[in-house]
């Protein structure tokens, strides 16, 4: 018997009511202001606003990194914010991908061993994890730079290492912090491009939060984050 289909299925990201503060001084600082959000599977969504209005709170709710102070937040079906620590730290590890604005790669390993680190806490090795990280360097133009490391690379060089190694475990969620915003405005052309695409190829969910209206405009919709809630 065939089952009947289910909405939620189509969903990649679901947060209801979420607030989120933080004390300053003697005060209490207020970012997120019981915000929903609904993110289709696939979607690419752009996550603009001002300076210290909360974009990159928002992710680090999405992805586990953080908790709100109420609120829930569903990813691929499941509320990560009624999990156990441990618990997120495994759903993160295996459904999320994340591209800083720093790179932030490892530097004392080898450009292939900073994606092969990924694939191993995985549990992805051997051939498997050969094939994954030779077809992401090709798929970066980086496939003549597997054995340098992160100092010897330009900074695009080394954001479309981190693309490579946050999509190397194919998640289910890509989050993006202002991924261009150490790049100058050439390379960050090229690597946007790269950045779409494959996530694209990969059938990934994104969400990216930027200044940028370019990337705004690559992406299928635009929500800006005030007033702590999204306006779309």
């Amino acid at each position: 018997m065939t089952q009947p289909h289910s909405p939620s299925a189509d969903l990649a990201v679901v947060a209801t009511r979420l607030s989120r503060s933080f004390p300053e001084g003697n005060r209490v600082h207020g970012v997120l202001d019981e915000l929903d959000l609904v993110v289709k599977r696939g979607e690419s969504v752009a996550l603009r606003g001002r300076s210290g209005s909360g974009k990159s709170t928002l992710l680090n709710l999405l992805c586990a990194i953080d908790t709100p102070d109420s609120g829930e937040v569903i990813v691929s079906g499941t509320n990560i914010t009624r999990l156990a620590e441990r618990e997120r730290t495994l759903f993160r590890r295996r459904h999320i991908g994340f591209v800083y604005q720093a790179f932030n790669l490892v530097p004392t390993l080898a450009v292939a061993d900073n994606i092969r680190l990924v694939l191993e806490l995985n549990d992805i090795d051997g051939d498997e994890a050969d094939s994954r990280i030779r077809s992401l360097l090709d798929a970066v133009g980086l496939a003549d730079r597997a054995h340098s490391y992160p100092d010897l690379l330009s900074g695009g060089e080394q954001q479309r290492v981190a693309i490579a190694r946050a999509l190397a475990h194919r998640p289910a969620l890509l989050l993006a912090d202002e991924p261009t915003g150490n790049l100058d405005e050439r390379t960050a052309d090229s690597v946007l491009p790269l950045l779409e695409d494959l996530v694209r190829d990969s059938g990934a969910t994104m969400i990216i939060a930027t200044h940028s209206a370019a990337i705004a405009a690559r992406c299928d919709r635009v929500l800006e984050l005030r007033d702590g809630r999204l306006l779309a």
